[in-house]
């Protein structure tokens, strides 16, 4: 059985089940009769309350829009990411071979994925003030300021501005794909600006994969030479 201390104390909790943190660590490439997909989902839907909680809280003047924003910035793939990687979540997870030589513990998608599998096991074999506790510590120690400035870069938005700007036309943005069961789909975006493809981005909404590809887009104009 692998040693999960070093983990155990970067979350600064101790598993009672053994069993229960290598579920959640279990990737479903790793083809065992169990994986973390079910933990996973206990574990997003934990993190969006408490970090719900924390935002209304923190920001007593915010108003629904500006909450849901910070939100949406620290409960997706992204945020969780960084706070897996804090934690060096990539060296337990369980992957195939195949996933292993194609750098499946650092991938953005499966490690967001464990990190929720991980705060959904907590959850299950203790209560939501001790998931509560391990969190608000990996927020405060993973962002220097929380506030709305900070979290949430509306991109699309900068964008079109460029764009208006430099083509005099708007981005398009088009839904290449959507794929995954109905709790966890992913939607890959492509964007069209002045008739040229500027790449395409995955993620959990087609928000977040809007975002997404509009920063790339406004990163690649920013490099052009005039």
């Amino acid at each position: 059985m692998n040693n999960f201390t070093e983990l155990e104390k970067c979350l600064d909790y101790d598993f009672k089940d053994k069993n229960l943190i290598i579920e959640a660590l279990t990737h479903k490439s790793f083809k065992k009769p169990y994986s973390n997909e079910r933990l996973e989902f206990l574990g997003d839907a934990v993190l969006n309350l408490i970090v719900g909680e924390f935002l209304y809280n923190k920001f007593p003047d915010s108003n629904e829009g500006e909450l849901s924003k910070m939100r949406a910035s620290l409960v997706n793939e992204q945020g969780f990411t960084k706070l897996a990687i804090q934690i060096n979540l990539g060296d337990y997870i369980f992957v195939s071979n195949a996933e292993d030589r194609n750098k499946g513990r650092e991938k953005p998608s499966i490690l967001s994925d464990a990190f929720e599998a991980i705060m959904g096991a907590i959850y299950v074999e203790s209560d939501l003030d001790t998931v509560k506790e391990i969190i608000l510590r990996l927020l405060d120690s993973g962002y220097d300021n929380i506030n709305l400035d900070n979290l949430f870069s509306d991109y699309k938005t900068a964008l079109q501005e460029v764009t208006q700007a430099k083509f005099g036309s708007i981005p398009i943005y088009k839904l290449e794909s959507a794929t995954g069961p109905d709790h966890k789909k992913e939607f890959e975006i492509s964007i069209w600006i002045d008739d040229e493809c500027y790449g395409k981005a995955i993620g959990k909404s087609k928000k977040i994969a809007q975002q997404a590809i509009a920063k790339i887009a406004l990163d690649k104009i920013h490099n052009q030479k005039d």
